[in-house]
């Protein structure tokens, strides 16, 4: 019994000492809608932060110290806050988040308040002053302004050479869903309009709680605008489209963005009638051309698209490739090379980040806006991509060259438009 005994105090013993000697883990709060109207897309954009903690574990960790999320849900804006104060409370001084926009904002006006880091992942819409841009607030992907100038850029300079006109001869109008989302997209798309001298026949701006999307479509429709741009959440963009379409409003373009456009629940809705609309938007896991990454991003990607769906049994959705790839950057180049797991030297090390576009298996590369400047705080690298709905149920990447997979398809969105 003693020598039993004994064995167990010593087996006890060396137990302790490697726990003691194990290095400890540095842990990063999460804030995403994991439940509520964003929930399906927020949990898949947390399921990519997932996949690369896992991974980014698997290669060792930051120096041998493991990654260790804390996920707080925060299923809408009024969530925000008192998620921040969660993971405060709990000495947490990193947090990423947060898929969307009327979350993303409040996010990081209490994470600076409290002398926090905030790594946003997915959410494009425009940030407030109180948010500290650049000195502790940092976003890696597209600024719903970039998406915006992105459509607009992409009609003018690819779509109207194929239409034979000249732009500025075409009649452009925006609708957008009035919030901190839909003017950010909308606002970029206008701002576009203006430096390129384009023609706008009005803009529309809707309460997305109340709205009557057919009361829109009237009211655009009396515009007689050629191009339509929209920005849009799902079902508002879903209905916007069939009145459109109910009516015969004869566009020749119909590009709209995030949260609606690109997303695969948009096509099986619509079917036939979602056919030629673009959307300017973040890359899906199987939607992009891997040659237009480094090799390392290429190999990265296609072991990150294996475990996805192993784990899921579905590749990576656009939502899903933002959070790996926002959190592979913060977890394997930002963190490694700071001074230490503190909000100011993790933010130091994020500003001094210069990875050209193609490092991220999303497009993507890293390098952020200076404090004080009007892209404070945001991934100048960032990538973004127009979609096309090739045929029903069908979208692809059709721009830029370097990540697309098929030609632009079809150039007027409606059989029954002027020139079709």
């Amino acid at each position: 019994m003693k020598k039993l005994l004994g064995l167990m105090l010593a087996l006890t013993l060396v137990g302790a000492a490697c726990t003691k000697d194990a290095p400890s883990p540095i842990v990063v709060g999460a804030i995403y809608p994991l439940s509520g109207p964003q929930g399906a897309a927020g949990t898949e954009e947390f399921d990519g932060v997932l996949l690369a903690e896992q991974m980014a574990n698997q290669a060792g960790g930051v120096d041998g110290h493991p990654i260790q999320i804390r996920s707080v849900d925060a299923a809408g804006a009024d969530a925000a806050t008192a998620a921040v104060e969660d993971l405060h409370a709990s000495g947490v001084g990193l947090v990423i988040g947060s898929y969307g926009s009327t979350i993303s904002a409040p996010a990081a006006t209490a994470t600076a308040a409290r002398g926090m880091l905030f790594w946003e992942t997915g959410a494009v819409g425009m940030l407030p002053a109180t948010a500290a841009r650049g000195d502790l607030t940092f976003r890696v992907p597209p600024t719903g302004a970039t998406l915006g100038r992105t459509a607009i850029d992409f009609v003018t300079h690819e779509l109207a050479p194929r239409l034979h006109r000249d732009p500025r001869s075409l009649r452009f109008a925006v609708s957008y869903v009035d919030d901190v989302y839909g003017r950010s997209v909308g606002g970029g798309a206008m701002d576009e309009m203006k430096a390129l001298g384009i023609r706008s026949v009005g803009t529309f701006g809707y309460d997305g709680q109340t709205a009557d999307m057919n009361a829109v479509a009237r009211r655009i429709a009396r515009s007689k605008p050629d191009v339509l741009f929209v920005s849009a959440y799902l079902q508002d963009g879903i209905a916007l489209r069939r009145a459109l379409v109910a009516r015969r409003v004869p566009l020749l373009v119909n590009i709209g963005t995030s949260s609606s456009y690109c997303m695969p629940a948009f096509g099986r809705a619509l079917g036939r009638d979602a056919v030629g609309v673009f959307a300017s938007d973040k890359p899906s896991g199987w939607s992009l051309d891997a040659a237009g990454l480094s090799s390392g991003a290429a190999a990265l990607l296609d072991k990150a698209n294996e475990a996805y769906e192993r784990a899921h049994g579905d590749y990576m959705s656009a939502a899903a490739l933002a959070g790996f790839s926002g959190a592979w950057a913060l977890f394997t180049h930002v963190l490694p090379a700071s001074t230490g797991p503190t909000p100011r030297a993790v933010a130091a090390a994020a500003r001094a980040a210069d990875l050209p576009a193609g490092s991220l298996p999303n497009g993507s590369g890293l390098r952020f806006g200076a404090p004080g400047t009007t892209m404070a705080g945001d991934n100048v690298e960032a990538s973004s991509v127009i979609w096309e709905w090739v045929a029903p149920r069908t979208e692809a990447i059709v721009w830029p060259p370097s990540l697309a997979t098929r030609e632009i398809r079809r150039v007027s969105v409606d059989p029954w438009a002027p020139g079709a």
